[in-house]
């Protein structure tokens, strides 16, 4: 097992409500140890790259409004 952590930052996050919805996007997905989210949209994910992938994080998290942005 191999944990990686890294942070993105997604749109949708406001409030503290936000927040609380991001849990509950996240809340029992399979390989995920543990998530942060702050106000300014960082999400830091900690994740068992053996069970899950950053694209199935991801995408979760879009089903869910929180869409990753692109820095150019």
């Amino acid at each position: 097992m191999a944990v990686v952590t890294e942070t993105i930052q997604v749109s949708g996050i406001r409030c503290e409500k936000c927040v609380m919805r991001l849990a509950g996007t996240l809340d029992g997905f399979d390989g995920l140890e543990s998530a942060n989210a702050n106000l300014m949209g960082q999400v830091t994910l900690s994740y068992d790259d053996e069970r899950t992938t950053r694209d199935a994080l991801v995408e979760q998290l879009a089903r869910g409004g929180f869409r990753e942005q692109q820095f150019v």
